[in-house]
């Protein structure tokens, strides 16, 4: 009877003493990571680079899921009610967490409350990009075309709100143009229609425009950058071309539900540098305009919250509303 006691109380005393970390080891099966955007796009693209470097630093497979809808929001708002238990990630971008919520009146989600910021994975450069049956060679002739063809000339991007959709807007503003834009669900589509002729222009991230440009498919005339993106050498700046203070560049970050313990944010932040510093991840981004980054939590926090404001201003400076 005595030996019968005391085995369980053993085991309560052994529990006890025992770190709460070592009962559990994080990862112990597969981690989700939801893409708020369709296939095909640069975050899809990242996405999936990322999953694939992050899988063997972590020890489990990392399963990509495409949630796209309502600029981000969708898979955004998944993320955000999901358990805070590090199972369910979500592969941020500029659209979706620091220019939504000056865009939509009713957001599902407020990204800085209810989103755990763990690192920013790349800064990525933008480029813009005409279907090659219109006769520009440079950014002024495009806007001299697009002045005496206001009528016809239009610019599509992933979906109204995103970066993509503001730099045309901005562009607009600036140029004095009256281009019309033309929303997509996705990077990808709006490719498709731009090499096809349904559209005049994308001003996006590289990664989907690259292949089409290196193709002849579609032609580069400027980033709206500090200074020239390695990925495109030849292509200037607005800047250089005569367009001052035109400067427009996205990111792609890693986020979680608030509220996920600082040891899982703290292991998931290590495993996403580690892969970001391997030399063929790195290469792999750079070849696609993208500049890996990789800073801290809190760093990362700060930069949401400060590009959250700059967003807000350009949209009340253009007027940009969701319809």
């Amino acid at each position: 009877m005595i030996r019968k006691l005391a085995a369980p109380a053993l085991a309560t005393l052994v529990l006890s003493i025992t770190p709460i970390g070592a009962q559990a080891v994080y990862p112990d099966h597969p981690i989700r990571l939801i893409v708020p955007f369709s296939p095909g796009g640069s975050a899809d693209i990242a996405g999936r680079l990322l999953a694939n470097a992050m899988a063997p630093i972590l020890g489990q497979t990392i399963i990509v899921e495409n949630k796209p809808g309502a600029g981000g929001n969708i898979g955004g708002h998944l993320v955000a009610q999901a358990p805070p238990d590090g199972y369910t990630l979500l592969l941020a971008a500029t659209g979706p967490t620091v220019i939504n919520p000056s865009l939509y009146k009713n957001m599902p989600y407020n990204p800085i409350k209810d989103l755990a910021p763990i690192t920013a994975l790349t800064r990525e450069h933008n480029i813009m990009a005409i279907n090659p049956s219109i006769p520009a060679q440079n950014l002024a002739e495009f806007i001299a075309y697009a002045k005496k063809n206001s009528d016809s000339v239009s610019f599509g991007s992933p979906g109204t709100g995103t970066p993509a959709h503001l730099a045309g807007e901005l562009l607009n503003q600036m140029a004095g143009l009256k281009m019309q834009h033309v929303p997509y669900k996705g990077s990808g589509p709006a490719v498709a229609d731009l090499i096809g002729g349904h559209i005049s222009v994308m001003i996006d991230n590289m990664p989907p425009l690259l292949p089409q440009i290196q193709a002849g498919k579609a032609r580069a005339l400027a980033v709206p950058s500090i200074k020239r993106a390695s990925a495109m050498p030849n292509v200037p700046t607005f800047e250089e071309e005569g367009m001052k203070g035109y400067v427009i560049m996205a990111w792609k970050g890693l986020m979680a539900p608030a509220g996920t313990p600082e040891p899982v944010i703290n292991r998931l932040h290590a495993a996403a540098v580690q892969a970001l510093q391997q030399p063929d991840i790195r290469k792999s981004l750079e070849d696609l305009g993208a500049e890996p980054e990789g800073n801290s939590p809190q760093e990362f926090a700060e930069q949401i919250n400060n590009e959250t404001k700059w967003w807000k201003d350009l949209i009340k400076e253009t007027n940009t509303s969701v319809n």
